[in-house]
């Protein structure tokens, strides 16, 4: 358990995924093609996150303060504070992903996959128009794959059973924060798996051997998640960091392929890892 543990902190710091949130970010910045998916729904999510954090700090935040005063003393206010962006993060990304920009986040990975030269990965998961005069986000077409799995009640329960660890001055908010990267880590890959059509058995493997680099992009994109009122355009910038990494991984040749040339679109093949 201790050599796993060692290992895969050491792959945490060696890969250096928890870059690619950051890489996510510039990326997006700097290629106005990929824009569309975000400025369609900017002003809803802007909308959302506001009355989500108003609310939280409203009715929650000095309830917080009084139970974590007891084993945090004055440090009271400011881990309650982080505690509140946190739970504001998950229920505004709990909501936008269910109801408002699932579509939008697999056009923006496949898109970036596009521009990173892997057309013919993306193709295995939706019709792709002509390459003449398009830019990548113009070429996608119709999604022929089944849609990715919303987030699970399963996920839900892990992040109620973790909060209690935000009780314990620092160690316990980076503990909270590592356990939450590396639940959210491999997910941000889902569409990717996909794409391979890898199998449940196939994706729990290909993980388990990077976990230390999952868990690193991860724990990247939920600390930046805690920014107030970015932290669903870090759900779009996050998607293209995601299909950076894929993208390299890729031309590394890195990843195992499907024993088929389908594509994994039912049943447990599509479950949270």
């Amino acid at each position: 358990m201790a050599s796993s543990v060692s290992a895969q902190s050491k792959q945490l710091v060696q890969s250096r995924t928890y870059l690619y949130p950051l890489r996510g970010i510039s990326y997006l910045l700097s290629h106005s093609s990929l824009w569309p998916p975000v400025t369609r729904h900017l002003p809803s999510l802007l909308l959302l996150s506001t009355g989500v954090l108003v609310f939280m700090f409203a009715f929650t935040y000095l309830p917080q303060v009084a139970v974590l005063a007891i084993f945090n003393g004055p440090l009271a206010f400011v881990n309650a504070a982080g505690l509140v962006l946190s739970e504001s993060q998950f229920i505004i990304n709990t909501i936008a992903n269910a109801f408002i920009i699932e579509d939008s986040i697999i056009d923006l990975f496949d898109a970036t996959l596009i521009e990173q030269g892997q057309s013919a990965l993306v193709s295995r998961g939706r019709e792709l128009k002509p390459a003449v005069k398009k830019t990548a986000y113009q070429r996608l077409g119709k999604i022929v794959t089944a849609p990715l799995h919303k987030l699970s009640p399963e996920s839900i329960a892990m992040y109620l059973i973790s909060l209690p660890l935000n009780l314990v001055p620092v160690v316990g908010t980076a503990a909270f924060i590592l356990l939450q990267g590396r639940r959210a880590g491999p997910r941000f890959h889902g569409r990717y798996f996909q794409l391979k059509g890898l199998s449940g058995s196939q994706r729990d493997e290909f993980v388990s051997t990077r976990r230390g680099a999952y868990t690193g992009f991860g724990a990247a994109a939920v600390v930046l998640n805690l920014i107030p009122f970015v932290a669903i355009p870090f759900a779009f910038t996050h998607a293209v960091g995601a299909a950076l990494w894929a993208a390299d991984m890729e031309k590394q040749h890195a990843q195992p392929m499907a024993t088929d040339n389908t594509v994994g679109t039912t049943g447990k093949d599509n479950e949270e890892l």
